[in-house]
This record gives structure tokens, C-alpha cells and sequence, in this order.
């Protein structure tokens, strides 16, 4: 059964989907998590996707979010200064705002002259000292400071998370950070005040505690999958100037293996390293050699460009179903190849909810009338979207899809179709 069957759109009265159309759905879905599963990217992108951070905007971002949290903490000290008469005993706050100044500075040197990522004794070192500040401004407010004063620098533990961002996964920062705000609400909401508005202030210190960190947490993770999806672009890109069937990265990088060990076994049996006969291991791994040499080279001549570009991405794999038995995908020109691409990419990337499913189907492969020499072959592209609803579609996707071919939409069944009828040369004209 392919998209846009029968089955697959049949509805009941009242708009329901029949049980196989649900059946199919499912089986979509199941198809993608198991791509998911069992995604692995080539060597190369691994390698490309771990650039230097400067040179992708990592550090640069890391800086920003790091001055951002400077100038909240820059206003609590501000903010400590001005309640200095109401503490009882303004020393150990004044030392947690030393130990927080120092270990702000070295936090701010070490995460932008090292890796990209933070060892972990080193983040638990930044843990405990925000544990000490804390301590020792909690105990300095909680020694008779009169109303109006408020935690600053446990307040401001906050700006030294933040400078952590981009060095350190997201989940320990914001757990960190959870729990240094349940610390300072404790801390300013429990003491009695006498007055329900100075509620207020108490509430702002808190949230100037756990925005900083968490903002950073979420522009960082948004950065990284925006800078993910554009590596991940350009490096499929790489598979349109491929010829019409040819191996893709991670054969490629199997082909290489596969000939080092080749190279290898030759050049022992010439030097004599490797007595002839070989003995029984030797055979059997020439024998495996030779194997996958001729398994790479019958899928090499059977894969499209545009396969190796959908199981080769980490996100359209997952979410493009592909049917195209007789390889017409290889044949299409260099332009079509690109405006394809970039139409399915679109319509992929373009979407907030939940995850869309775009399925091509290919062919069948048909014949204008005559049989001139230069006559056009054409054949239907069938575009089947689900999850993405029609007035979401972008302008520029319409736009490449036009230079495909032309098409017809039409929306059948909540899932948006597109027919494209494609022209191609003849190759037997070439």
C-alpha cells in the first residue's frame, strides 16, 4: 500500500479515519522511529558537525548569554550596595559576593579559552562554590536584616550558571538552577515581613535567580538545532551532483575500509609476510572482503542520489518515506535534484508542532507522443504531506516544487497532496 491509496484516505461518515487508514498511519510511524533508532551518521559529518565553536558561533553566542547574566549580576550588586544599612552583619554577604566575583572571572576565562565542554569535577567545582555564596549570603540576611533587604549575590549564583550554557548540558543547568531558586524563594518568601507588597521584591529576586540560566539553556539549544539543521542541509546537498546511481557517504566510507584491509592482504602475500596457500582464516577474510566489495557495488548501481540524501540526514530520514523502484529519481537534472530537495526540506523544517511526514512516490515512467529523437520522458511525482497544513506551506516551497515540474495540490483526507508531472531527457538520446 502507498500513500495516496485508497486505503490510506478512505474516511468513514463524520470524518474519521477507517481502521486501515489508522493501520497505515501507525505504520508510518513505526517506519520512523525506527529510522530514528538506527540513524548513524557518517564519519565525515560527525567530523564537520564538531568544527571549531568559533568558527559556527557557538563561543561568540556563549559570550552574549555570559554578558547578559553580567548585567544582572552587576544590578544585584547594585542592589546590595544600596540595602547595605539594613544588614545586622553585612560581612558574610560582602564574602559571598567576593567568592561569587572570583569565581565568576574564572569561570568566564576557563569556558572561553578551553573545549567545548565543561569536564564534569570542574562543573561540580562551580556547583559547590554557588552552594558556599549561597550560604554565606543566607546567613548574612538572615541575621536580623530589617525589611527590604533581599539575597542578592545567592540571587546572582544564577548569572554564574548561565555563563555555563554552552559548555554543559541543558538538563544540568536548568536542574541546577531549579534548585537554587527553590534555595532563594525559601529563603525570601518564609521571613516575615509585616507587609504583603514587599512580596514583590522577594518575587523579583527569584525571578532574577532562574531566568537567566534557563533563557540561556533554551537559546542555546535552539542555536545548536538551527546550526544542526544547516550542517545537515549542506552536507545532503552534496549527493544532487552525484551521478544517477552511486554509493553514498557511509558506503563510501565502508568502500574505503574495505579496500585498506584489501591493500593489506595483497601487499603481506607479496612481501612473503603471508605464506600461499592462505591458510583458513586468511581465506575466509579475503572471502568476506571480496563479499561486501560486491554487495557495495550492487547497491551502488541500484541507490539513488536522492536516497543517500534522505538516509544520510538526521532529519529528513525520519520523516520522508521514498518509493521509487525504478531509480527515476537519478535521472532528474541537476536543478530538478536541488528544487526537490530543498521542497522537501522546507517542508520538514518549516513546522512547530507535531512531526510531518512527507512520502514520494516515483513514476511510473511514461512517454510523450511519437518517438522522435529528443522527445522528453515524463513521469508523476506524488508529494503526499501529513502534519502540515496548506496556508502553512512557505511560498518558497511552492516556488521549488514549480521547478520540479508542474503540479496540482489538492487536499484529500487532511493530508496535503502534490502531483507534479516531471519532463526529463531522454537518456537514451545522451
Amino acid at each position: 500500500m502507498t500513500p495516496g491509496s485508497p486505503a490510506a484516505e478512505t474516511v468513514t461518515a463524520g470524518g474519521v479515519p477507517d481502521p486501515a487508514a489508522r493501520a497505515y498511519r501507525q505504520l508510518l510511524d513505526d517506519q520512523r522511529n525506527e529510522r530514528r533508532r538506527t540513524f548513524r551518521r557518517p564519519q565525515r559529518t560527525v567530523d564537520t558537525a564538531r568544527a571549531n565553536r568559533t568558527g559556527l558561533g557557538g563561543r561568540h553566542l556563549g559570550v552574549g548569554i555570559s554578558l547578559s547574566g553580567s548585567f544582572v549580576a552587576l544590578f544585584l550588586l547594585w542592589q546590595f550596595a544600596s540595602q547595605w544599612d539594613l544588614y545586622a552583619d553585612p560581612m558574610p554577604a560582602l564574602a559571598a559576593w567576593v567568592v561569587l566575583l572570583v569565581a565568576g572571572a574564572a569561570t568566564l576565562v576557563y569556558t572561553n579559552r578551553v573545549s567545548n565542554r565543561l569536564p564534569t569535577w570542574l562543573f561540580l567545582t562551580v556547583l559547590a562554590v554557588g552552594e558556599i555564596v549561597v550560604g554565606l549570603d543566607l546567613a548574612g540576611y538572615g541575621s536580623g536584616a530589617t525589611v527590604g533587604a533581599y539575597p542578592t549575590a545567592a540571587a546572582a549564583v544564577g548569572a554564574l550558571f548561565a555563563t555555563l550554557v554552552t559548555v554543559r548540558r541543558g538538563r544540568d543547568i536548568v536542574a541546577a538552577t531549579l534548585v537554587l531558586g527553590a534555595v532563594v524563594a525559601a529563603g525570601s518568601l518564609t521571613v516575615d515581613r509585616g507587609d504583603a507588597f514587599a512580596l514583590a521584591p522577594a518575587i523579583l529576586t527569584i525571578g532574577l535567580t532562574v531566568f537567566p540560566p534557563v533563557l540561556g539553556v533554551a537559546v542555546a539549544r535552539n542555536f545548536r538545532r538551527m546550526v544542526q539543521r544547516e550542517l545537515d542541509l549542506v552536507l545532503v546537498q552534496s549527493t544532487v551532483t552525484q551521478s544517477s546511481t552511486a554509493v553514498g557517504m557511509l558506503a563510501s566510507e565502508e568502500l574505503a575500509r574495505i579496500d585498506l584491509d584489501a591493500e593489506t592482504l595483497l601487499d603481506d602475500v607479496a612481501t612473503g609476510r603471508t605464506a600461499l596457500p592462505l591458510s583458513t582464516a586468511k581465506s575466509a577474510a579475503a572471502a568476506a572482503l571480496a563479499t561486501q566489495l560486491r554487495l557495495h557495488l550492487i547497491e551502488g548501481r541500484r541507490e539513488t542520489w536522492l536516497h543517500h540524501a534522505l538516509t544520510e540526514s538526521e532529519f529528513l530520514g525520519p520523516a520522508v518515506n521514498l518509493d521509487d523502484p525504478a531509480g527515476l529519481a537519478g535521472q532528474l537534472s541537476p536543478v530538478q535534484r536541488d528544487a526537490l530537495l530543498l521542497a522537501i526540506w522546507l517542508l520538514i523544517s518549516d513546522t512547530d508542532g507535531a512531526e510531518p511526514t512527507v512520502s514520494l512516490v516515483f513514476g511510473p515512467l511514461g512517454r510523450t507522443s511519437g518517438h522522435a529523437v529528443g522527445e522528453m520522458l515524463r513521469f508523476p511525482i506524488q508529494i503526499v504531506i501529513e502534519g502540515v497544513p496548506r496556508r502553512r506551506v512557505d511560498p518558497e516551497t511552492w516556488q521549488a516544487i514549480r521547478a520540479v515540474g508542474p503540479h496540482i495540490d489538492s487536499v484529500r483526507g487532511g493530508q496535503l497532496h502534490v502531483d507534479i508531472e516531471c519532463s526529463i531527457d531522454n537518456p537514451a538520446d545522451a
